[in-house]
């Protein structure tokens, strides 16, 4: 992380310091935020990366009251791309468990556990969230949707990056065809705040990056 700006560094040290010192009796070591870091600073990683926690921590702290349980939320928002291979399809489920196992190291109660876990597997998008929270932490995780143009354009280019293996045909497609299915949506967000805030520049977002796809 020594080349994050100050204020990249800042809000990754308040929101590890909140949410780890509320969810156990212990205060969650700093090796895991050191480890944490340095997963999201790996080389291969394009999007997943400190830049997207950093985003995804920020859209938080200004919606965190909207959360039932916020420390839940930002620390599945730690975990949820803690582990992250392009060419693995269980990413999730192995950073759900590598959060389970920190918080009951930690003597987290076993309904936190259980509730972070959830959390972390609804950013699979494989269904919409039910949970408040869920809603919540997903939209969140999807708010590069909404990005102003020149952010969601960069974005795209580092999901192109990060798949640089796949050959440009199936990547077209493939990527047509995740980002048709956000927009065939009948909401992109789950949550009235993300709604009003996002909703209008992800869908012009997504329809200018499915056209440049499908030429």
């Amino acid at each position: 992380m020594s080349s994050a700006a100050p204020e990249t560094k800042a809000l990754l040290a308040r929101s590890w310091q909140r949410c780890a010192s509320a969810l156990a009796p212990q205060t969650i070591a700093g090796s895991v935020f050191d480890e944490l870091v340095a997963r999201y600073s790996e080389p291969h990683r394009k999007y997943h990366t400190v830049q997207h926690l950093a985003e995804c921590l920020a859209h938080f702290e200004a919606v965190r009251h909207l959360a039932e349980r916020p420390d839940e939320v930002e620390i599945a928002l730690w975990f949820h791309d803690g582990i992250y291979d392009t060419q693995r399809h269980d990413n999730e489920r192995q950073s759900a468990d590598w959060a389970r196992a920190v918080l009951e190291g930690q003597g987290a109660p076993p309904a936190t556990v259980q509730r972070v876990d959830e959390l972390i597997m609804a950013t699979c998008h494989s269904a919409l969230p039910v949970s408040p929270d869920a809603k919540l932490l997903v939209d969140v995780d999807l708010s590069i949707l909404g990005a102003l143009p020149p952010r969601f354009a960069e974005y795209e280019e580092q999901i192109r990056q990060e798949y640089a293996f796949v050959p440009e045909e199936i990547f077209r497609q493939k990527r047509g065809e995740i980002l048709r299915a956000f927009l065939g949506r009948p909401l992109i967000y789950s949550t009235p705040h993300f709604q009003a805030a996002l909703e209008a520049r992800a869908r012009d977002n997504l329809r200018l990056a499915i056209a440049g796809i499908t030429g």
